[in-house]
């Protein structure tokens, strides 16, 4: 049996609400960063840098002011009836924090799926972190992800690329950074991600290359 969806007006405003937000950001994709080879042990024992090299990609950084940041969170919220933010709110590692409400059974895995496909699409990002609070909502995630992967194909073309974080898979991360199309890494927001391996080579640098994560603020839009 294959599953139809149809594009609901409301659903389409709700993404259009979180990518407006970043209005004016250049539309700029394959920006690539040379992933840290690590190093190894030799015969004798001595530490040494190993000879494996390869390319990553990363998203664009934001370009965007914080003035105009501003200024386009408020046209979305004026557009919404919403009250005005007077100022961005920051926390740790997050220079922007966006909340979108939506009721239950709206479609809300379905609108940040797309959103990633939109955000993709008018500036090239490629890489999202997705965060869940348990295990429950991973395995539901991961489901929506792959029963709606054929209808976002036939919408953008493309194909999104997505895996849930497991500490003892670290080459899902390694294919994460390498591939240049849209990655989605689901991972759990209780467990701290390991970055390298045991053996011999990191798998990414030290910072991770995606400059956005999802966070639960009360920014509403």
């Amino acid at each position: 049996m294959k599953l139809k969806f149809k594009i609901q007006p409301y659903q389409t405003s709700a993404v259009d609400s979180v990518v407006d937000c970043f209005a004016g950001q250049t539309n700029t994709s394959r920006i690539a960063y040379r992933i840290d080879p690590g190093v190894e042990k030799s015969k004798s024992g001595q530490v040494q840098a190993t000879l494996l090299e390869s390319q990553g990609f990363k998203n664009a950084d934001l370009q965007l002011t914080e003035a105009r940041l501003l200024s386009n969170i408020q046209a979305v919220q004026r557009r919404q009836n919403l009250p005005l933010s007077d100022r961005l709110v920051e926390s740790a590692g997050c220079r922007i924090n966006l909340d979108v409400e939506m009721e239950t059974g709206t479609g809300k895995t379905y609108c940040y799926i797309k959103t990633f496909f939109e955000m993709n699409k008018r500036y090239g990002w490629t890489k999202f972190i997705v965060i869940v609070p348990s295990i429950a909502i991973r395995e539901g995630v991961l489901k929506s992800l792959e029963i709606t992967a054929e209808h976002f194909t036939e919408t953008y073309g493309k194909k999104a690329r997505f895996f849930a974080y497991n500490s003892r898979q670290l080459h899902h991360l390694e294919s994460f950074s390498s591939d240049a199309g849209i990655n989605v890494n689901e991972r759990p927001g209780n467990e701290r991600p390991r970055m390298s391996a045991p053996g011999p080579r990191r798998l990414l640098p030290v910072k991770i290359p995606a400059n956005h994560l999802a966070k639960a603020e009360r920014r509403r839009l």
